[in-house]
C-alpha cells in the first residue's frame, strides 16, 4: 500500500477519504470543523469527567475547551499552508510492523534518536514508513508535566493565569494524539484496507481503501454517542511510574486489535446503516473509551509528577 500518503487517513472520525489510487482531497476549512470531531470530543469529555479529585479547578473547568481542542491537529491539515500542513502529518500514526526491531522503539529517548536508529536499521524513509505518534504523545505529556511544575511554583497571579492557558492548550492537543492511538488503524500498515503487498491476507479481509473513514467517520458519527463511551470507561484512574512504557503498552495493545477490527468488519460490518450490528457498535465504543481512559491517566500522571 502506498506509504507516501499514509498520513492522509487521520484520527477518530477522519476528514479525508483516501481514494483507490492513494490520493486524497482536502475539503474546505468549514468541513474540517464540521467533520473529524465526534469521536475525539467524546473521548475528551469522558477523560475530564473521570479525573480524580485533586486536579486544579482551572483545568476541570476548562472542559469545553479541552473537548474543542481534541480534534485541533486535524484542523492544521490545510493545503493552503503547506509548511504547517506537512509539519505534523507523521505524528498521527505509527506502523509498528515496519520497525525492524521493537527494541529500537523501546530504547529511543526521543523521536530523533528513533529516526536515526531506523535509518541505521535499513528503513529508507522513517517518517513515512513508520511515523511518530507515540513520541508526539510523550513530548506533549512532558510539556504538560513541566507546565504544571512551573504553575505550582509561580507566585504572580497574572503569570499563573497565562500558564493556565498554556497548560490547557497542551493538554487538549495531547488528547488528539492519545485518542488517535486508540484507533487500531493508526498503529498498523493495514491503515486503510489490508495491505496484501506486504502481508498475505489471512482471512479474506477487506482491501477497501475507504475502510478507515467508514469505520471511524461514517459508523461512529452515525451510531456512537457520549453515553455509549461513558458506560465503557470503567478502569480506575492511575498515575504511571513510567509514562513512556505506558504509552508503548497502550500503542501495542491497540495494534493487537487490528485483526479483530478486520474480522468484525468482515463478519458484522461497519456501515452507517441503521440499526448497527451490536458487535461492531461495542468495538467502536470500547476503543473510544480506551482512548478516554488513557488520556485521563496521562493528564493525572502529569499533575501527580509535577509535585515538588
Amino acid at each position: 500500500m502506498t506509504r507516501s500518503l499514509r498520513w492522509a487517513a487521520p484520527a477518530l472520525l477522519s476528514l479525508w477519504a483516501v481514494s483507490a489510487h492513494g490520493s486524497h482531497g482536502l475539503a474546505s476549512t468549514s468541513e474540517v470543523v464540521r467533520w473529524g470531531a465526534h469521536g475525539h470530543r467524546m473521548a475528551a469529555q469522558v477523560a475530564v469527567e473521570t479525573l480524580p479529585d485533586g486536579v486544579p479547578a482551572f483545568f476541570v473547568e476548562s472542559v469545553d475547551q479541552l473537548i474543542w481542542l481534541n480534534p485541533e491537529p486535524d484542523r492544521w491539515r490545510d493545503r493552503r499552508f503547506p509548511a504547517m500542513d506537512r509539519a505534523w502529518q507523521y505524528d498521527h500514526y505509527i506502523d509498528l510492523e515496519n520497525i525492524p526491531d521493537q527494541a529500537i522503539l523501546d530504547e529511543s529517548a526521543n523521536r530523533w534518536e528513533f529516526f536515526e536508529r531506523l535509518l541505521e536499521a535499513g528503513v529508507d524513509d522513517p517518517k513515512v514508513q513508520v511515523g511518530f505518534a507515540p513520541f508526539a504523545v510523550l513530548e506533549l505529556h512532558q510539556r504538560l508535566t513541566q507546565g504544571f511544575m512551573r504553575w505550582r511554583e509561580e507566585a504572580d497571579p497574572d503569570v499563573r493565569a497565562w500558564m493556565e492557558t498554556r497548560i490547557v492548550q497542551d493538554a487538549g492537543v495531547l488528547g488528539h494524539f492519545v485518542t488517535d492511538l486508540s484507533q487500531p488503524h493508526h498503529t498498523t500498515i493495514h491503515f486503510n484496507g489490508w495491505d496484501e503487498v506486504q502481508v498475505p491476507n489471512p482471512g479474506g479481509y477487506t482491501t477497501d481503501r475507504g475502510f478507515h473513514s467508514r469505520f471511524e467517520s461514517a459508523f461512529v458519527q452515525t451510531h456512537v454517542h457520549l453515553e455509549d463511551v461513558r458506560v465503557r470507561a470503567l478502569a480506575a484512574p492511575q498515575a504511571f511510574d513510567d509514562p513512556w512504557a505506558a504509552i508503548l503498552r497502550y500503542t501495542r495493545a491497540s495494534n493487537a486489535e487490528v485483526e479483530a477490527l478486520y474480522q468484525i468488519d468482515r463478519d458484522h460490518g461497519f456501515g452507517p446503516e441503521s440499526p448497527p450490528d451490536p458487535v461492531s457498535f461495542a468495538f467502536a465504543s470500547w476503543r473510544i473509551a480506551v482512548g478516554a481512559e488513557m488520556l485521563r491517566d496521562l493528564w493525572w500522571t502529569a499533575w501527580v509528577a509535577s509535585a515538588p
